[in-house]
């Protein structure tokens, strides 16, 4: 009898050393917490999707014991990635299309498309990504040669920028257009009095409206194939700049079904409809899904020439760019929006929309404040404005790839003077000390160590230029990557939940192959993601 009772002890005290306090726990890693003095770490401990400890793995072991034990094998461990500004829907869309990034001709586009209609013989053909300037000929393209091969069936092809769109005359034919046709905010390009299927802006408009609403089997891949291919890059984060409030229930849903495991931060589009949504219901928030903000346009882009200039293009004499809107209509949003308290948030690329859209800021928000009202893009700038930024807490929301994606061209459009006062992200983190960075995927690419790269070194993908492209603005790797992770959630309202490794903010983090803080810079863009993990729960495993 005491023999049994002994075993019976013994198999308590045993059960109860394998009583579990913890899910996880990380070690063996050199960990950037990217806290406010950007401590590091070898360990943290995780539960219920959550950080729970940080500090020195043989202290957290005696503490916690853990149902999964990570061994990161000494690999660098950050942060969940965060992009600041990105299209996340409209990428998944451009993955059920004709892709057109890497073409480097207008035949090779052609060509292209043809290919895919012999694939997917019905309905619209819609692809994106080409862009003249990176081909021998940089002319705008004309639809010559669609019209011959699609009589009959439409084509619509988006530019790289979103801002420019070249169809078929099928496509014209359905939206209506005719020769001298006229659009507040867009161009109809005609040549001899002769369409060319250019579309500019909100000219674009006129086409796209008339497709037919996509599937919810379209849909449901667009948002699963585009999560796919940011986890393996280690995006945690997106935000999505511009949808319909129809989009909300749709993300709410695939959320609430477990396939979309994306945390998403969702601004609504500029229209009377997802005002009257979010004023009515409020700011919608879950774990998974932050709707409290509202995006404007106020031009177009620079590689199309829609962005507003103060004076004509360098490369094109008498010709500004134009806003897309009134400025009584970008006064009336921001003092709606003031009223309401939500957040908005405006496409600004030439120096003339930009100080439209700062002065409107100023006269709203009357000096320093905490709404982090936002300017995305913030690309051409006047010196004379640039202080705006600070004086009333506006913040600049950039993305370095741009810079180094225009850099061999943008200087045609502005000129040596007005491109001195571009892409100056370094002055632009200096007016209020934190700058939001992203990649306005998919009008550059999605990975998050881009960014990083373009924002440290200031070069492309090659290697130039040599030294970089106006070095004085680059950033430190401190900075770029506090710009992917805690200041990009500082953007959102998020910061004390996301954007670094500390107690009590959500378990989403990376592993990386290896340490982009000392690595050598030219090796930057080689960086290869590990592991990504969101509420603690691996959803990337590099194969």
């Amino acid at each position: 009898m005491k023999k049994n009772l002994l075993i019976l002890l013994m198999l308590a005290i045993a059960c109860k050393q394998k009583e579990y306090n913890a899910d996880m726990l990380v070690k063996n890693a050199l960990v950037y917490t990217v806290d406010s003095n950007f401590t590091t770490a070898n360990a943290f401990v995780v539960n219920a999707g959550k950080i729970i400890a940080v500090g020195n793995a043989d202290t957290l072991e005696q503490k916690y014991t853990a149902r999964e034990v990570v061994d990161a094998g000494g690999k660098a461990v950050y942060p969940g990635f965060i992009d600041a500004h990105a299209h996340f829907y409209s990428y998944g869309l451009s993955l059920q299309g004709v892709k057109l990034e890497n073409t480097k001709s207008w035949q090779e586009v052609v060509d292209s498309v043809n290919a895919y209609s012999r694939k997917n013989p019905e309905g619209w053909i819609i692809g994106r990504g080409w862009d003249q300037n990176k081909w021998k000929i940089k002319d705008f393209p004309n639809k010559a040669k669609l019209d011959s091969i699609f009589p009959v069936r439409p084509v619509m092809l988006i530019r790289i920028d979103g801002h420019a769109i070249l169809v078929n005359q099928a496509a014209l034919n359905i939206a209506g257009i005719k020769p001298g046709q006229a659009i507040p905010g867009g161009k109809i390009e005609t040549i001899n009095g002769k369409l060319t299927g250019l579309l500019v802006d909100n000219a674009g408009d006129l086409v796209k409206r008339k497709i037919p609403a996509p599937t919810d089997a379209v849909i449901q891949s667009a948002f699963l194939d585009a999560q796919s291919n940011c986890f393996a890059v280690g995006l945690t984060t997106v935000e999505d700049c511009g949808l319909p409030y129809t989009m909300v229930n749709t993300i709410a849903q695939l959320q609430h079904k477990g396939a979309l495991k994306m945390r998403m931060y969702v601004m609504l589009s500029d229209s009377p409809d997802n005002y009257d949504y979010l004023f009515k219901r409020g700011v919608y928030k879950t774990p998974g899904l932050d709707v409290r903000a509202f995006k404007m346009y106020a031009d177009g882009a620079l590689g199309s020439r829609g962005a507003c200039l103060l004076q004509p293009y360098s490369d094109q004499k008498n010709w500004r760019g134009f806003l897309l809107s009134s400025q009584q209509h970008f006064m009336d949003v921001a003092k709606k929006l003031a009223g309401k308290g939500f957040q908005l948030c405006t496409h600004a690329i030439g120096d003339s929309a930009n100080r439209v859209m700062l002065k409107i800021y100023a006269s709203v928000l009357k000096g320093k404040n905490d709404r982090r009202w936002r300017i995305e893009h913030a690309q051409v700038l006047s010196p004379d404005d640039i202080k705006l930024f600070g004086e009333y807490s506006i913040i600049p929301s950039v993305q370095p790839t741009h810079a180094t994606s225009d850099m061999y061209w943008a200087g045609a459009r502005l000129g040596k003077k007005r491109l001195k006062s571009s892409y100056i992200y370094k002055q632009l983190l200096e007016q209020n000390g934190w700058l939001p960075l992203g990649t306005d995927f998919p009008v550059e690419n999605i990975n998050p160590m881009y960014t990083f790269y373009a924002a440290v070194e200031r070069k492309d993908l090659k290697g130039g230029p040599r030294g970089g492209f106006q070095p004085e603005n680059a950033l430190t790797r401190e900075e770029a990557l506090r710009g992917i992770t805690i200041w990009a959630a500082k953007a959102n309202f998020e910061e004390k939940e996301k954007g670094s490794i500390e107690p009590g903010k959500y378990a989403d983090f990376v592993i990386l192959d290896n340490d982009i803080m000392k690595i050598d810079g030219a090796a930057l863009p080689n960086i290869k993601v590990l592991k990504t993990y969101i509420n603690g729960e691996k959803v990337y495993e590099k194969k």
